[in-house]
């Protein structure tokens, strides 16, 4: 298997109503990262990225399954599977890119 860059590791933050919340409540950030990424490279690349050495507590990671359609008989994909992460940091520390 082939090394992930710290930048092919997460694809993008995900910022919605639900992960907004979890921001101010328990200081969670939530990426959707490479299929093939784990936690260890998870953890290193947020550190890396958001220059937070140190300050990630912990990395729960997802597998999001694909969606599908249906069009009368026939099954299609709406949207393919990705793996998300869940970053949890120390207290008091924050992502810039989140705060709105």
């Amino acid at each position: 298997m082939a090394e992930l860059h710290l930048y092919d590791v997460i694809r993008r933050p995900l910022i919605t109503e639900k992960t907004a919340e979890m921001v101010e409540a328990e200081n969670k950030y939530v990426f959707e990262v490479a299929r093939n990424a784990n936690k260890i490279q998870v953890k290193e690349a947020v550190e890396e990225i958001f220059d937070l050495e140190g300050k990630v507590v912990k990395v729960n990671m997802m597998l999001m399954p694909a969606k599908r359609g249906r069009r009368g008989r026939n099954w299609y994909i709406r949207s393919r599977a990705w793996k998300k992460a869940i970053v949890t940091l120390e207290e008091g520390v924050s992502i810039e890119l989140f705060d709105v």
